[in-house]
């Protein structure tokens, strides 16, 4: 047991270390050559300062960083709910009426056509500087990748088991709760990670647009007064944000999901 229990720890640090180490050595090459770039003064320290200035900086202003990150951070989470809602209604709703989904597809195609520096501003003139405007962009700018995920899962499904099931005399939404949405599982965790990464971004063009707080809000006063030190700092806490949603994201499909771990690996 002991040597089992032992080998199994050395496989999951050796799959960690071959997960993680390659891109914090890059990364660490990559600070590594700015740090000297700035330090050289080949670059004005104003335009790019140096990893360092920008790291002292976001420490002497972590305070006013965190209380703007939280703002940002709500909006994002609440967004995302939002937008996973609507999009898995839309998808089972277009998966179940083929017209539906030829009329409302291509619309919502043309949907992701249309520019955010465009709607953020008319959202804000539409439902205010609060909470609400962030939400729904948010959610604009996450569900379409989620429905085309989804659709994409249910048409994954396995046409045999579908049509053993109707022979049994199974309804259509017995065979889509039993065939269909099992087989949208990998789909829809692909799609997860993918929106996920546009949700932050979309809460701080948000913000941009027009909000009392927020990232985005605080990159602004920032940039108004030429400090650039802050505005990476802000930089580094949204990817820092980003980062720490994603990883939920592939936790929670570790834990509601765990075989396709297991396949992924199978089939390598």
């Amino acid at each position: 047991m002991t040597t089992a229990s032992g080998g199994w720890t050395g496989f999951a640090i050796s799959r960690f270390a071959g997960v993680v180490l390659p891109p914090l050595l890059a990364a660490l090459i990559l600070l590594a050559a700015w740090q000297a770039v700035s330090s050289a003064g080949l670059v004005p320290a104003d335009m790019l300062p140096a990893p360092s200035r920008i790291v002292s900086a976001g420490v002497a202003e972590h305070e006013a960083l965190l209380r703007n990150t939280l703002p940002t951070l709500l909006a994002t989470l609440a967004g995302f709910a939002l937008s996973v809602s609507v999009a898995f209604a839309t998808a089972a709703l277009l998966d179940f009426s083929e017209p539906l989904r030829r009329a409302l597809l291509p619309l919502l195609i043309m949907s992701q056509t249309l520019p955010l520096i465009a709607l953020a501003p008319l959202v804000v003139l539409w439902f205010g500087f609060g909470l609400l405007p962030k939400i729904l962009l948010v959610a604009f700018v996450t569900f379409f990748p989620m429905v085309v995920g989804l659709l994409r899962g249910f048409a994954s499904a396995d046409p045999e088991a579908e049509h053993l099931l109707r022979s049994m005399g199974a309804s259509r939404a017995g065979v889509f709760r039993m065939i269909r949405l099992p087989a949208s599982i990998p789909s829809f965790f692909s799609a997860l990670r993918i929106s996920i990464t546009y949700a932050v971004v979309g809460a701080i063009f948000a913000e941009y647009a027009g909000a009392v707080a927020g990232l985005g809000v605080y990159m602004q006063s920032a940039k108004n007064v030429f400090r650039t030190d802050l505005v990476l700092s802000a930089v580094f806490a949204s990817t820092v944000l980003t980062l720490a949603l994603y990883g939920f994201v592939v936790l929670i499909e570790r834990v509601c999901a765990p075989w396709l771990r297991i396949e992924q690996e199978a089939g390598r």
